[in-house]
């Protein structure tokens, strides 16, 4: 198999890749598991790349795996500005990484987690 099934079924495997993708191009640092980690890094990779294309195709594409949450509010001038996390992906991320072929994404070992001893670590966008 060329993936991990991470105790899930499939439907919750593929919530779970969604929400922690988005949560990772919103704050673009998160913490979790090392095999979550890894799944997690082909998604998000994916996306990015996807946001380097920037057209309509890749953004359509995007929107079907992105959760459409807030990413940042900010007021410039008199104006409140809403982002999403798709519009962060394209707006920001895209440009930031158009000169780089791949390997977005850092892992960074931490210490293991308290309750099970599972080895943590630090997912974050280079």
């Amino acid at each position: 198999m060329g993936y991990r099934k991470l105790g899930r079924t499939s439907s919750q495997r593929k919530a779970m890749l969604r929400d922690l993708t988005t949560d990772l191009i919103i704050n673009e640092r998160i913490t979790t598991t090392e095999t979550r980690a890894k799944e997690i890094r082909r998604t998000a990779e994916k996306m990015i790349t996807l946001g380097k294309r920037g057209d309509l195709a890749a953004r359509r594409q995007a929107n079907q795996f992105v959760r459409n949450e807030i990413a940042d509010v900010r007021a410039e001038g008199e104006d409140i500005v809403i982002e999403s996390a798709l519009q962060k992906l394209f707006n920001d991320l895209g440009p930031r990484y158009a000169e780089r072929q791949g390997g977005y994404t850092r892992i960074l070992k931490t210490e293991p987690r308290r309750g099970d001893a599972a080895p943590m670590v630090i997912l974050e966008l280079v």
